[in-house]
C-alpha cells in the first residue's frame, strides 16, 4: 500500500549570511516521541536539507522510550531525507542521563541553536543551557491533547517560553497565546507549516488509485489521517459516516494513523455494525496513494494547530472537508479551496460530506483551487527561508 520515498531533491548550499570557509552554525532539533512519531515529524525531518542551502547544519535529536522500535523507522525516514537522528533514551522524568547525553550531544555537534518542539525538549533546553552556550528557539505545534496530565504540561510549556529567545507559532491562535503567557511581542513569529510540493503532487487519478487499492469503482471512498486521540473527533466522522450509508450513499471510510483512542474506536465500529465500510487502517510511511484515491479528504478535529494533513490533501489535490477550528481557516479559504464545517457536530459534518460527494463539479474546483492555494502560500521552502531568518536574528547575523 505504500510506496517509498522520492529521492529527495539537491539543493545548492548558499545563503546570503554564509562566509566562504566558515563553519556553518549547528542546530540541533530535539523532540520526544513514542512509536513512529506524528504529524510534526514532517516538518523537522523535511527540515536539514531545506536549511543546508540557507547555512545551517542540522541534526535532530529524538528522545524515546528504551527499546522502542519508533526511532528505527524515525531514523530511516530521516536517511531518506539527509537529516540525520540521534537517538536518546528517555527512562522518564527522574532519569538525568538524558541531561548529560544532550550536553554531550550539544558540545560535540558544537551545536550554536537549541530548536525545542515540545514542553520537554523546551525544558530540557533550560537544563541543557547553562552547561553549553546556546541560543534558544521553539516551535509551537499546537496544544490540542488536554487530557490526563496535559493541562499541567501545557502550563509549564508557556512558563518555558519566556526564555526562549524565539517561539515559531505554526498558526495565529497560537501567536496570540504566546504573546498571552507575556512572551515578548519581538520574540514571537508566525511561520505557518508547509508541504513539499514536488514530493506531494498527484500522479495517478482517482479511479486508478482505488483499483491499485482495490477499492471498488462505485464506492466514493471518504479517508481522514491523523493521531487516533479524542481531540480528533473520529468518532463524530464514523458517525457521519454511518448516517450517509444508511440513507443509501455507497461509501468507504478509511482512517490513518495509530493511538490511544483506537480501542475506543474498535469499539464504536463494533457498536454501530460498521466495520464492512469503515477501516482503521494503522500507521501508513507514506499515505500519498491513499490521498490520491480518496474522493474527500475529511478533517474532523475539535482542537487542531496548523494541521499538515489538510495541507498535504490540498497538494495532492483532493477534496476537502475540515472542520472550522484554530488554524485551519488560514489553510482552507471555506467555498474556495474547501468546506468548512463547524467542530464538535456529527450533523455539520455529514452536511459538507453530502454536498461534497454529491457535486463532482464543486468537488474538482475545490480540489484545482486547494493546490494552487498551496503552492501560493504554503511552499516548504519558503517556510524554511523565514525560519533561517529567525536564525540569523537569534544569532545576530542580520535583523528581521
Amino acid at each position: 500500500m505504500t510506496a517509498q520515498l522520492a529521492e529527495p531533491a539537491r539543493l545548492p548550499e548558499t545563503h546570503a549570511n554564509s562566509t566562504p570557509g566558515a563553519r556553518a552554525p549547528m542546530v540541533l532539533h530535539v523532540r520526544v516521541v513514542t512509536g513512529h512519531g506524528g504529524g510534526p515529524e514532517k516538518t523537522i525531518l523535511n527540515s536539514p536539507r531545506f536549511l543546508t542551502r540557507l547555512g545551517y547544519q542540522s541534526k535532530l535529536a529524538y528522545l524515546h522510550p528504551p527499546g522502542d522500535p519508533g526511532i528505527d523507522q524515525l531514523k530511516r525516514r530521516g536517511a531518506a531525507l539527509n537529516a540525520e537522528v540521534i537517538s536518546v533514551p528517555d527512562r522518564g522524568p527522574l532519569d538525568l542521563g538524558v541531561i548529560r547525553r544532550l550536553i554531550r550531544i550539544c558540545r560535540e555537534e558544537r551545536v550554536e541553536i537549541w530548536h525545542g518542539h515540545d514542553y520537554k525538549s523546551n525544558l530540557l533546553g533550560l537544563l541543557v543551557r547553562p552547561f553549553v552556550p546556546l541560543k534558544l528557539v521553539t516551535t509551537l505545534h499546537g496544544w490540542t491533547n488536554l487530557s490526563g496530565r496535559m493541562p499541567l504540561y501545557v502550563m509549564l510549556d508557556k512558563w518555558c517560553l519566556k526564555y526562549y529567545r524565539a517561539a515559531i507559532c505554526v498558526s495565529d491562535d497560537l501567536f496570540d497565546a504566546c504573546l498571552a503567557a507575556r512572551v515578548p511581542r519581538e520574540r514571537c513569529h508566525v511561520v505557518y507549516n508547509a508541504i513539499d510540493t514536488d514530493d506531494y503532487r498527484r500522479r495517478r487519478s482517482v479511479a486508478e488509485a482505488k483499483r491499485e487499492l482495490g477499492v471498488p469503482a462505485d464506492v466514493q471512498l471518504i479517508g481522514a489521517v491523523g493521531r487516533l486521540s479524542p481531540e480528533k473527533g473520529f468518532d463524530l466522522l464514523i458517525r457521519a459516516v454511518v448516517q450517509l450509508r444508511q440513507v443509501g450513499r455507497a461509501l468507504y471510510l478509511w482512517i490513518v494513523g495509530e493511538g490511544s483512542a483506537r480501542a475506543d474506536l474498535e469499539r464504536l465500529i463494533g457498536e454501530l455494525g460498521c466495520g464492512e465500510y469503515v477501516r482503521l487502517l494503522g500507521h501508513v510511511a507514506d499515505p500519498k496513494q491513499l490521498y490520491e484515491a480518496m474522493d474527500v479528504f475529511a478533517l474532523s478535529s475539535i482542537r487542531e494547530g496548523l494541521p499538515n494533513v489538510v495541507l498535504e490533501a490540498m497538494a495532492m489535490e483532493t477534496p476537502v472537508v475540515a472542520t472550522k477550528t484554530a488554524g485551519v481557516p488560514m489553510l482552507v479559504d471555506d467555498g474556495q479551496s474547501g468546506l468548512l464545517v463547524e467542530p464538535g457536530s456529527v450533523q455539520t459534518l455529514e452536511e459538507g460530506l453530502k454536498r461534497l460527494l454529491g457535486d463532482p463539479g464543486l468537488a474538482e474546483r475545490l480540489a484545482i483551487a486547494g493546490r494552487q492555494r498551496v503552492e501560493a502560500n504554503f511552499s516548504f521552502s519558503r517556510r524554511m527561508e523565514k525560519v533561517a531568518g529567525i536564525y540569523d536574528q537569534v544569532l545576530g547575523r542580520s535583523d528581521i
